[in-house]
């Protein structure tokens, strides 16, 4: 398996798939590179490149004060370097979609322009909340079929089948002989939660440099995390968003959504 080695000696997993204009794609806070399973078939032209974060799945666990944003960037430079690319587009998902706001802003010439799924400059509370609920803990079920049932029917996806759901718990928990097992760092709540600022920072700088690039938005209208009105202050302050509204999706949208897909091909024509 494929792994680069970051300036402080983290082995760090990725895959590079595919020819055609290299896509950087980051992940959400707990998951890793399969989080693109779902949409990598549709991508076509393009330079599939996805990474496991340090501290998630198969990348080293590096300790609560290496799981920041500012260092996940750097690992993300990191994998442009050792792959020999001067510049990427960014597919951000939740993490990742930050991630893509701080690299406008401290590498704004590696950066072609973003795809940000369902995340914004205003990271809402209740989303946060939801966060804190499960991050750093075991799911408590015994296995993957047991999770997925539970997930059938939530009223933030209406429509997602339990074989989808449990397609996406396996990407990120393993099953064992006692139960469901996350598959990456448990100190990741000490370093997003407990160590987290008491204000939260603005953020809307790192947009408005990452709005001068070509830039998409796909929205789930059930989000708990990105809000109408921080979608329509990032309209505002990039008039050129192209912005995908997906009905039957919370945080997140899988990206296969036909909404997504056919903002993404927009994006990636823009690019290209």
């Amino acid at each position: 398996m494929p792994h680069f080695t970051a300036a402080d000696g983290a082995s760090l997993y990725y895959e590079d798939a595919g020819e055609g204009l290299p896509l950087l794609c980051l992940s959400g806070l707990t998951r890793n590179g399969r989080d693109f399973d779902f949409v990598a078939p549709h991508l076509a032209g393009v330079r599939l490149i996805r990474m496991d974060y340090r501290g998630r799945a198969r990348s080293d666990w590096t300790g609560a004060a290496t799981y920041t944003l500012p260092q996940e960037a750097k690992d993300a430079l990191a994998l442009l370097d050792h792959l020999g690319l001067d510049k990427a587009a960014i597919l951000g998902t939740s993490r990742g979609g930050l991630i893509a706001m701080l690299l406008a802003v401290m590498a704004p010439d590696r950066l072609l322009g973003a795809a940000l799924n369902d995340v914004g400059p205003v990271i809402e509370t209740q989303g946060i909340g939801a966060i804190a609920g499960y991050l750093g803990r075991n799911p408590g079920f015994a296995t993957l079929d047991e999770a997925a049932a539970v997930r059938v029917g939530d009223p933030a996806f209406p429509d997602v089948p339990a074989a989808r759901w449990r397609q996406m718990i396996s990407n990120n928990t393993r099953e064992t002989m006692e139960g469901l097992v996350i598959d990456y760092d448990p100190a990741l709540r000490e370093a997003v939660l407990e160590n987290a600022p008491e204000v939260a920072p603005d953020l809307w700088p790192l947009f408005e440099a990452l709005a001068t690039k070509p830039l998409a938005l796909i929205w789930g209208l059930n989000s708990d995390l990105l809000s109408k009105e921080t979608v329509a202050g990032m309209q505002a302050r990039a008039p050129g968003l192209h912005l995908a509204e997906v009905p039957n999706r919370g945080h997140t949208p899988f990206l296969d959504e036909p909404e997504a897909l056919s903002v993404l091909g927009t994006w990636l024509e823009d690019l290209t």
